[in-house]
């Protein structure tokens, strides 16, 4: 008995981390209230905006939008598997997953493109990142879900910010990387002619580590998808509730069709994404 007691208590490394939590939950009240409504806002903005159209001009667009970046072949694809959510009866789930998406991957690139960009301008800023960003891709990704919910109880706000924990590394790596591997002749070029540093990051640095950069883009939408279904857990909804309920109905159709959902929306997200890359344009042409 002493030792499944001593097992369930934290050590004192977690007596730590709950300290900080607790301390954060005292004195910082205020500023989650703020984010809490700032987050809240976005999600439910994009969510309406997504609703908005009616379901096959919604399908018809993406359909549009695969033929002129990716293939005849992938807007067939994505018209077909839509309606096939649609027929479902998923597509307000569907929908809701997509904002949660965009919400969390748009936030995550806010922070993590400028963290990348710093990252090449200071050394010592990325010395300090590494570490961070290592332990935020190896830690599991239901761990995210604890703080969040005890910073911001349930819902889409602790959803939307576990995820973009969880997504925002790639992006931020691909960055820094894209960056510096842009040759160096072509940096000596620039400065030659005048450029001062911002000038030189937008006209000659970023262009040329706009693949790479699209390839953190591309990183960072899938896994905020893969997170978001995790985050059903704390009433995140869309999709994965359906996922859930499949599993603790021990349901076997319903989880089927809540994962084939999934799977349609993530191959019609990675496909757009990568059609936005500058290379897969040029091939493309």
């Amino acid at each position: 008995m002493p030792l499944f007691a001593s097992l369930e208590q934290a050590g004192p490394l977690g007596q730590s981390v709950d300290a900080a939590v607790e301390w954060l939950l005292d004195h910082g009240q205020g500023f989650f209230a703020v984010v809490q409504q700032g987050i809240q806002a976005l999600a439910i903005g994009l969510d309406r905006v997504l609703a908005l159209p009616a379901p096959w001009l919604f399908a018809l667009g993406v359909a549009l939008a695969g033929w002129r970046l990716v293939s005849g072949g992938f807007a067939l694809f994505s018209l077909l598997g839509l309606n096939l959510v649609l027929a479902l009866g998923l597509w307000e789930p569907m929908v809701e997953t997509l904002a949660l998406v965009l919400a969390s991957s748009l936030l995550a690139l806010l922070l993590g493109f400028p963290l990348g960009v710093l990252g090449t301008r200071q050394p010592w800023i990325w010395r300090l990142l590494r570490p961070g960003l290592d332990l935020m891709q190896t830690m599991p990704a239901f761990v995210y879900l604890i703080p969040a919910v005890m910073l911001f109880s349930t819902g889409a706000v602790p959803a939307i910010i576990a995820t973009l924990i969880f997504a925002m590394p790639p992006v931020v790596r691909l960055t820094h990387l894209g960056i510096r591997q842009v040759p160096a002749d072509l940096v000596e070029a620039g400065r030659s002619f005048g450029c001062t540093d911002l000038q030189l990051l937008w006209m000659v640095q970023l262009p040329n580590a706009l693949p790479t950069v699209m390839s953190g883009v591309n990183q960072t939408i899938m896994l905020a998808l893969s997170m978001v279904v995790i985050t059903s857990m704390i009433g995140g909804g869309g999709l994965g509730d359906v996922v859930l309920r499949g599993i603790q109905q021990l349901d076997v159709g319903l989880g089927f069709e809540g994962g084939i959902a999934v799977v349609i929306l993530a191959v019609i997200l990675d496909r757009l994404s990568q059609g936005l890359s500058p290379s897969s344009q040029r091939r493309g042409r």
